[in-house]
């Protein structure tokens, strides 16, 4: 997946591992990132906080979704990332209160590690 445009991620190539589970589509997929990037909603080993990865009732995956739509979400969150509900706290803390410092740091790992 490339980085949005207008981003931090802009220019980055990030490789995803999707897997696809048995009850599919009613199930959703596992979907971690295995480029390093620097945002809150995505930890160091590539895990994701997105409610369409979380089956109901507790979460927003619907079959109707599928995978086209999931990794438009999922190209969304890395354009509009959401530091109210982070795995990462302490850069859900800087996204909201040193934006600069953030987009300097975010795009400083895309340079060395999403290429």
């Amino acid at each position: 997946m490339t980085g949005p445009p207008n981003s931090p991620y802009e220019n980055g190539v990030f490789t995803l591992e999707i897997i696809i589970p048995d009850r599919y589509p009613f199930t959703p997929p596992s979907v971690t990132f295995k480029t390093k990037m620097y945002h809150p909603n995505i930890d160091e080993s590539g895990r994701i906080c997105l409610d369409l990865l979380k089956a109901a009732p507790n979460g927003g995956w619907k079959p109707t979704i599928g995978i086209e739509g999931l990794l438009i979400a999922l190209r969304m969150l890395l354009e509009c990332p959401n530091p109210d509900d982070p795995l990462m706290e302490d850069i859900g803390e800087q996204f909201k209160n040193n934006k600069e410092e953030f987009w300097k740091r975010a795009k400083s790992f895309t340079e060395k590690y999403a290429r």
